[in-house]
């Protein structure tokens, strides 16, 4: 995990936790029309169904509330970059469980209910100071449920892939948190000032080594849609599809971000 010398960007914490429960309100609503032959379809996540995948995004929401109920740490050891490039660490166990919950839970429209009501009741009743033990480390409540928007965007748009004809809604404020984070974790993993990502109308960052640029046109410029970054971020697509399918402009000799892809799976 690369250190997180950047300094994460301010995140408004009644924005962000407006946005998470938000986005996971469409999500429930979604998964209440899915049928059983809906929930057996393969997901582009692996060997995961959608039933694995609802059970999983469940487990994500629901961990604000897992983590609220241990003690508090006594002093923060994680910063919200270094999130996204610890997800990998934790991959095998993460499946297991979320296929073990997608057993233990039929009707998986009440369990993202109950993460839902659990991750509010704990919104109402702790600041977003409040450090949680979290698996990537002690972190402030307020910086973790940025996580969780990303963790929500990502998998309603996995969820939009499987099943044909779904079209989940994404919360406008959970996409601008999901696709500024994943632009500020390139720019820690690719410190520089040489190449421009733009990725409107969310998110703008200097990466990669080299030339710095003052002013006027960037010699190498990166631009895409938010979608397409997320997709590219946690690799659900490829640079070279990207580029192929003209859902990515890249110009400059420093516009490659090939061998700087995904940030995290």
């Amino acid at each position: 995990m690369p250190p997180a010398k950047k300094r994460a960007r301010a995140y408004d914490h009644a924005r962000t936790r407006a946005a998470v429960l938000a986005q996971s309100g469409h999500l429930r609503a979604a998964v209440r029309t899915l049928t059983p032959r809906q929930l057996a379809l393969p997901t582009r996540l692996g060997a995961w169904s959608v039933r694995d995948l609802v059970a999983h995004t469940g487990m994500a929401l629901g961990a604000v509330a897992r983590f609220a109920a241990l003690p508090a740490p006594a002093r923060a050891e994680a910063t919200l970059l270094d999130w996204p490039f610890a997800t990998a660490a934790g991959a095998a166990g993460i499946d297991d469980t979320s296929r073990r919950l997608a057993a233990d839970h039929p009707d998986l429209g009440a369990w993202l209910a109950d993460a839902e009501a659990r991750c509010a009741d704990v919104l109402d009743r702790e600041p977003p100071g409040r450090l949680l033990a979290t698996g990537t480390g002690a972190m402030p409540l307020g910086d973790y449920l940025v996580t969780r928007a990303v963790e929500l965007v990502v998998h309603t748009d996995d969820l939009n892939d499987a099943v044909p004809g779904l079209d989940v809604p994404l919360d406008r404020q959970a996409l601008a948190a999901c696709t500024r984070l994943l632009a500020d974790a390139l720019a820690v993993r690719a410190p520089g000032g040489s190449t421009e990502v733009r990725v409107p109308p969310y998110a703008v960052v200097q990466c990669v080594e080299g030339p710095r640029h003052t002013r006027g046109t960037p010699p190498n410029v990166v631009e895409t849609d938010p979608l397409t970054w997320l997709r590219l971020a946690t690799g659900r697509l490829t640079w070279k599809d990207a580029l192929a399918e003209a859902k990515v402009s890249a110009s400059g000799e420093r516009a490659d971000l090939s061998g700087l892809l995904p940030l995290m799976s």
